[in-house]
């Protein structure tokens, strides 16, 4: 069984080699998902590298499609691509662009456009239904990007059609580019709204591996989708970039970049003396 919390500072020092080598990346936005992102492929999803397009795999859109590059990592790790693509993050020609990309094997939908993945995922889940089939469809949507009225169209959608086998997973990291997502656009009482729209609604420490992972694999309630509010920490595991608005969309220096890699390098030892 693979270790959770050790494949998830591995896939941290990814993440944080391919955007001090590309001189770009959403690198808190990347780091406060990845525990969320290696729970789902790591532990939770029905999936198959070597057989991308099996029809009965589970889903999964990133409507938050800027943290590609933790997407990108998991993706690389995980054997739907080959590590070393992973050095032509942003480059010129590169299909590892900045946001999620269909031409890679493992990606479901384009995302980035904010607003879009839970209507996507909501008409996957539906299309399940309605052929049957037994897959489960999972989309990850950054806090401020509930401010876009289309998420709250396909969570309405979503409950109105009973889609018991659709998760939404919401990366509550309280921060956006421009600061703290509850100054730009105030979305609390967050578990109510989403309870009101008709949804299942689960909160848990988002950060904490093994808690998260134990919310995703309980079984739906009958006839309603699942709402995971994941508290998580905006640049998690790095200290310069946690809590830290400024981080959102920042490439680190060499002394940041040598100090990011020595914290994570530490975490792995500490993990590794258990």
């Amino acid at each position: 069984m693979v270790n959770l919390k050790k494949k998830a500072l591995e896939i941290r020092k990814d993440v944080i080699e391919m955007i001090f080598h590309a001189k770009t990346g959403h690198t808190g936005s990347d780091l406060s998902c990845t525990d969320i992102l290696v729970a789902l492929y790591y532990d939770v999803m029905n999936i198959d590298p070597r057989n991308p397009d099996d029809p009965d795999r589970d889903r999964y859109i990133q409507s938050k499609g800027h943290a590609a590059e933790v997407y990108w990592a998991v993706l690389a790790d995980k054997g739907f691509i080959e590590k070393e693509e992973l050095k032509t993050f942003s480059a010129f020609g590169s299909r590892l662009i900045g946001h999620p990309n269909n031409k890679v094997d493992g990606v479901e939908m384009n995302t980035g456009s904010l607003g879009h993945g839970l209507s996507i995922a909501t008409g996957i889940a539906l299309a399940a239904k309605m052929d049957n089939k037994s897959y489960h469809t999972f989309t990850l949507l950054g806090d401020g990007e509930l401010a876009e009225g289309s998420v709250w169209e396909g969570a309405m959608a979503a409950a109105h059609y009973q889609l018991d086998n659709l998760t939404a997973i919401i990366d509550r990291n309280g921060l956006q580019i421009t600061g703290a997502s509850e100054d730009v656009m105030k979305v609390e009482p967050l578990a109510n709204k989403w309870r009101a729209f008709g949804w299942e609604v689960i909160e848990v420490d988002g950060n904490d591996i093994h808690a998260l992972s134990e919310e995703l694999h309980k079984q739906p309630v009958d006839g309603k989708p699942t709402c995971i509010i994941a508290h998580t920490v905006k640049g998690k595991g790095i200290s310069m970039a946690e809590n830290a608005a400024g981080w959102h969309h920042r490439v680190p220096n060499q002394e940041e970049y040598d100090q990011a890699i020595a914290e994570l390098d530490m975490q792995l030892e500490a993990l590794a003396n258990e």
